[in-house]
């Protein structure tokens, strides 16, 4: 208990730090102000969501195309119910990246534009009331979501120290996104989720984008294995297969030497199909089942992968299912192939998202006090967050935080971070995840991060390898380069000291590590499809 002189000197130093703040920001505060606003045209009710100012010295393309963690500066803030008209300013309190502050813009002329982020309102079954952006199979992508706003872009010249309020007037709607058509080759599935709109209280989806072998049609009485792939969000066909029967405009990413192998005499027996799963914090869900996120991997096994399995002819049987993907991809489909490890064949995971948190990427968040520097006797040193090959550093884990938070608060940014949080931590009292840290300083809270293990793969294993060690023998193929662009070669050398170690049963499995490699290292295409063929065959035959 606080005693009273306690009390009143806590009072009088809090109110005296209070004030020297507020002369300082009465002594530099800018009269410079932007207004943004919408018109009823685009959009004819209230709005709560999130208002953008985007600046650029260029207009080679619109400033909100080049917001990014190293791009052009930004800056965000929530609005409540902002009715047609209405004006939401942006002043020089208003938090951005990479400058925090409007103050701080050089003066001079520039191309500005006004954004408008529309949320959407979940009723959760857990009682609680979220406001979050609603994926339209856009895939989580602000610039881009069904029904975001837009101004247009404005030359101005802005000069910091003198009373100026320019106007901008979000007068653009993003349209819907177009699903492309079925092929006879290409088959795409969406699908209601009750699992996962129960749980948000609107209208959830899953999908999936299906690769057919060449003569599929003509062979009706052939049943195939599978090759489940996990990853972003993407409307694109598996493998970069170029679909003949699609527009070319839809095949600009398409491998033309992937397709003239699918369709040859080489290629195994095989149907590969892209797993889709966005969500309210991310362009995919991570495929966990998440107090915050929801159950979408009771979602993914219960509802989407048997309807796939009876609505294509895919052989239904463990050996027969194999599972694969990169980065956020391997990752996904390594813990899969964990939490799963009778359903699935084997996994080709490469470049995988932190499989210890140990090193979330470079950050121990069970040890370290602060995610953003090592802070020695005299002087901290930051953290990075990216490298290149030959080692240097290309941004810092504040750098991509602090863009983050300004895209969005409450794990709203539809960012990697955020969706980590989202996944792996438990739901905070107003019903938005819990942080492992720190926004805006780094620091670590433990007791969050003590949460994390139920989804700290490598954890996970050394607590259950006794009861699933021989239902994962021989199903684990683990890449990645040594100089992975984001550090995950150091968790994944962690797991690797513990499976190498592995007895009763030895995992039997293959890591590798690519020289020099950045991010994404491992087999891809027409060596990954060899690679999955053989794993189907060495199911058979054991």
């Amino acid at each position: 208990m606080i005693r009273k002189a306690t009390l009143i000197l806590f009072l009088f130093i809090f109110c005296s730090v209070l004030g020297v703040k507020a002369q300082q920001v009465k002594a530099t505060s800018s009269g410079l102000k932007f207004s943004i606003s919408f018109d009823k045209s685009v959009h004819q009710s209230d709005i709560t969501g999130r208002v953008y100012l985007m600046i650029s010295k260029n207009n080679r393309r619109e400033p909100k195309n080049q917001v990014g963690l190293t791009g052009v500066p930004f800056w965000g803030m929530n609005v409540e119910k902002l009715a047609p008209g209405d004006q939401a300013f942006i002043n020089d309190q208003v938090f951005g990246y990479p400058l925090e502050s409007i103050s701080e813009i050089p003066a001079g002329e520039y191309y500005i534009q006004g954004f408008i982020y529309v949320y959407t309102e979940f009723k959760r079954s857990d009682g609680h009331t979220l406001w979050m952006h609603k994926d339209n199979w856009e895939g989580q992508n602000w610039r881009r979501g069904e029904a975001n706003l837009f101004s247009n872009v404005k030359k101005v010249y802005l000069d910091p120290s003198k009373s100026e309020i320019i106007k901008l007037i979000c007068n653009n709607s993003n349209p819907a996104v177009e699903i492309p058509d079925d092929s006879k080759m290409v088959k795409r599935v969406r699908i209601k989720s009750k699992l996962l709109s129960d749980f948000w209280g609107q209208p959830m989806y899953l999908g999936a984008t299906v690769l057919l072998p060449d003569g599929y049609d003509e062979n009706p009485d052939e049943f195939y294995p599978v090759n489940y792939q996990h990853g972003h969000f993407s409307l694109g066909v598996p493998f970069g297969f170029r679909d003949p029967d699609a527009p070319s405009a839809s095949s600009r990413r398409s491998n033309q030497e992937f397709t003239d192998f699918w369709m040859s005499d080489d290629c195994p027996p095989l149907i590969a199909i892209k797993i889709l799963h966005p969500c309210p914090y991310y362009d995919d869900s991570y495929a966990v089942n998440s107090p915050n996120v929801g159950p979408y991997d009771d979602a993914i096994a219960q509802e989407l992968i048997p309807l796939l399995e009876e609505k294509f002819r895919i052989i239904s049987q463990p050996y027969a299912r194999i599972l694969s993907g990169g980065s956020t991809g391997g990752w996904i489909a390594l813990a899969q192939q964990i939490f799963h490890p009778d359903f699935y064949g084997g996994v080709f995971s490469l470049c995988a998202d932190p499989v210890d948190f140990h090193y979330y990427q470079i950050v121990d968040i069970y040890k370290d006090k602060n995610a953003y520097y090592r802070e020695n006797e005299w002087f901290r040193v930051e953290r990075p967050n990216t490298r290149s090959t030959d080692g240097n550093i290309r941004t810092t884990m504040a750098n991509e935080n602090l863009y983050e938070l300004v895209v969005g608060d409450k794990n709203r940014s539809g960012g990697q971070w955020d969706i980590w949080e989202a996944a792996y931590s438990p739901i905070g009292p107003d019903g938005y995840p819990m942080r492992v840290w720190d926004k805006r300083t780094g620091e670590i809270n433990h007791a969050v991060a003590e949460q994390w293990k139920n989804y700290d793969l490598h954890e996970y294993l050394k607590n259950n390898w006794s009861v699933i060690g021989n239902d994962l023998k021989g199903k684990l193929f683990l890449y990645t380069g040594d100089m992975d662009s984001f550090y995950l070669n150091n968790a994944m050398e962690l797991l690797e000291g513990f499976l190498k170690e592995t007895k009763d049963p030895y995992f039997d499995g293959h890591i590798e590590y690519g020289r020099k490699k950045p991010h994404c290292y491992g087999p891809r295409g027409i060596e990954l499809v060899k690679m999955i063929a053989d794993q189907v065959n060495r199911n058979v035959i054991d």
